[in-house]
């Protein structure tokens, strides 16, 4: 996917999670979600670093070439480990801990998603950067990696709050071709499912009964190691 679209999917996929916790109560925001131990404020922290990380990418050096798929990304090694995953769940507990209330912290996230819109805007194409991970990528594939945080939490914190998923058909058919293979989007739409039961489906958040996982299977679905 071209980095205009992958940065126009993660605008509008953004804009929409900005939009439903906007206005949130208190109670609201201290709801449990699927991702224990994490808030829905929590949650919404977890998002906000995971943008926020492109700011110091960029103002890094570009690494020579690109070495890591988006899809390569999520690779089950230590970034998954249970020593990564409880620095990034303290880690999200205290970006939401910063903020001094719900409203500012609605408008703290949209101050950074924003912010990481206008810089990756500016850069060349063929953009590459280097993760924290120490991964080599091209600037479009690290946000296509961004758009699945964005979009998949998105379900986890509509679920959490009761309400109709926002995910935009822009993210998520973006995350589609990351699971499928872009080649192969249209086979999604055999299953009958909306995009949003899809993605529940694909990464584990809904279960699949013995019929439904033959035909995942068939589809060759590219299962996600998700933090």
């Amino acid at each position: 996917m071209g980095e205009d679209r992958v940065l126009e999917a993660l605008r509008q996929e953004a804009e929409a999670l900005t939009d439903a916790v906007s206005g949130l109560s208190e109670a609201e925001w201290d709801l449990p979600t699927r991702c224990t131990p994490w808030t829905v404020r929590d949650l919404l922290g977890h998002v906000c670093v995971a943008i926020d990380r492109l700011p110091g990418m960029l103002d890094a050096p570009a690494p020579d070439g690109a070495a890591i798929s988006a899809a390569r990304y999520y690779r089950p090694d230590d970034r998954f480990s249970p020593r990564t995953d409880s620095a990034r769940i303290a880690l999200a507990q205290e970006r939401a801990a910063e903020s001094a209330g719900g409203t500012a912290f609605a408008d703290d996230f949209a101050a950074v998603w924003r912010r990481a819109d206008r810089l990756c805007r500016a850069q060349p194409a063929g953009r590459t950067v280097r993760t924290r991970h120490g991964d080599a990528m091209l600037l479009s594939e690290f946000l296509l990696t961004r758009v699945v945080e964005v979009a998949v939490h998105g379900l986890d914190l509509a679920d959490a709050l009761g309400r109709e998923p926002w995910l935009t058909p822009a993210a998520g058919d973006a995350v589609l071709a990351l699971l499928l293979g872009a080649e192969r989007t249209a086979a999604a739409d055999t299953l009958g499912w909306s995009r949003p039961r899809f993605l529940r489906k694909a990464t584990g958040r809904e279960p699949l009964d013995a019929a439904e996982a033959a035909r995942i299977e068939e589809l060759g679905i590219r299962w996600l190691a998700l933090g």
